[in-house]
């Protein structure tokens, strides 16, 4: 029972903390190419790299309710 709990509660609070990551960072990202157009390929990479690194994360929490017991 006690394994159920806290597998639960890591993988909540490091999704919710990764996807409200990812938000942020995608919403920075288009507000930086609304406000400056020309600056999209140096923005891009930047921003999915950021991403990319919030995601693995969300996996790091996902692995660890797992191996946690």
């Amino acid at each position: 029972m006690t394994f159920s709990i806290s597998g639960g509660l890591i993988i909540a609070i490091g999704g919710q903390m990764a996807a409200l990551a990812i938000g942020l960072i995608g919403a920075k990202a288009m507000e930086a190419i609304g406000r400056n157009p020309e600056a999209t390929g140096r923005i891009l990479p930047a921003m999915l790299l950021g991403m990319a690194f919030a995601e693995a994360i969300a996996i790091y929490s996902l692995i660890f309710a797992f191996i946690g017991k």
